[in-house]
């Protein structure tokens, strides 16, 4: 009965992502928000029992224009490669919270996944006049077009969750240990499936973060010294939908796998919502830490995520660029703690908001 309930829950959650349009390439570029979803609180969090998190992530609206700064206050711009993950929906929140503290205004935008679409609003957001940037890239080297107009302009940036091609361009980045996010993953199946297996993997090889969490994974099951074959691993472009249609064909072609790993848990939703439906049940691992994943963990074939917190993360670089820019010396990499949660050690967690 479980098991039924979760999948409808799973079936609303790729609807109303396919309606938010969460994590499309060719969409056209939306312009600069108003102050956007705050951090999840426990009774907002993107939770799995009712509703998927994407229907809370609303993507910036193509039509709005950026709220306008009080006389005396700075203009912060951001970007991430998917505003409608939930993911970045807290980190913004946490980025936003601390820039209104100061008495400064957030303009945000999202580029849908689309590297072409990232430097064209990160030419719109020099335009506007923006003071400082925050930077996640859609595409590590890809940005980098777009992060030398930000130096020709003397604007200084910011990094988050994902580095980029070159790090010299930005004064400070805090994010996960990504790699050992997936190694976590990794160490926990060599131990739960000593007898091996085909496995396979749902990377996303433009974005660095997962780059690094799939590099963590196959190289933990690697010095495991159990036999696992990855037999399918593509581009599900850290999306959930993609990633459905992703693990649907891979699956028909290897019904057997003992496993999934996903670069993050809408990737693993979406390859749980395919193995579901193709009534297999391999083991599922995810990487952030999601309310929507861990509310699966007791119940369901998703085995773990490589948690992390993008609330901490936000707030660590919001911080770190105040300190900056009050003349302080600041680190060039901040690194954020990953750690495995399972149906083991979820309610020390909660299920209900990020940690």
């Amino acid at each position: 009965m479980k098991k039924k309930l979760v999948s409808a829950v799973l079936c609303t959650a790729m609807l109303t992502t396919i309606l938010a349009g969460c994590g499309g390439g060719g969409e056209a570029a939306p312009a600069a928000t108003e102050p956007a979803a705050e951090a999840p609180t426990a009774e907002e969090a993107p939770a799995a029992e009712e509703e998927a998190p994407a229907a809370e992530a609303e993507a910036p609206s193509a039509e709005a224009e950026a709220p306008a700064a009080s006389e005396g206050s700075r203009i912060i711009g951001y970007t991430c490669m998917d505003g409608t993950n939930p993911f970045f929906v807290a980190l913004e929140g946490a980025i936003r919270e601390v820039v209104e503290a100061h008495g400064d205004t957030l303009v945000s935008m999202d580029p849908a996944n689309d590297s072409n679409t990232q430097i064209d609003q990160i030419e719109d957001m020099i335009s506007r006049g923006v003071d400082l940037m925050f930077v996640n890239p859609v595409d590590a080297d890809g940005i980098i077009p777009a992060l030398d107009m930000l130096k020709d302009a003397d604007i200084p940036m910011f990094g988050f969750d994902t580095q980029v091609g070159d790090m010299s361009y930005l004064v400070s980045y805090a994010g996960s240990d990504n790699y050992n996010a997936g190694y976590v993953c990794g160490k926990d199946l060599a131990e739960k499936c000593p007898e091996g297996g085909d496995i396979l993997v749902l990377d996303s090889p433009t974005m660095q973060s997962v780059t690094d969490r799939t590099d963590g994974f196959l190289k933990a099951i690697e010095e495991s010294g159990v036999t696992f074959n990855v037999v399918g691993q593509q581009d599900a472009q850290g999306n959930q939908q993609v990633a459905n249609e992703k693990a649907t064909d891979l699956l028909t072609a290897n019904p057997d796998v003992v496993a999934i790993f996903g670069g993050n848990d809408p990737t693993a939703l979406g390859a749980y919502a395919a193995a579901d439906a193709a009534g297999v049940a391999p083991k599922i691992y995810g990487v952030d830490g999601s309310p929507d994943i861990k509310a699966l963990l007791k119940d369901t074939m998703i085995e773990g995520t490589g948690a992390q917190s993008p609330i901490t993360i936000g707030k660590t670089i919001a911080e770190t660029a105040y300190k900056w820019l009050d003349g302080e010396t600041v680190e060039e990499f901040i690194p954020i703690e990953t750690f495995l949660i399972t149906a083991d050690n979820v309610d020390e967690f909660g299920t209900d908001a990020w940690q």
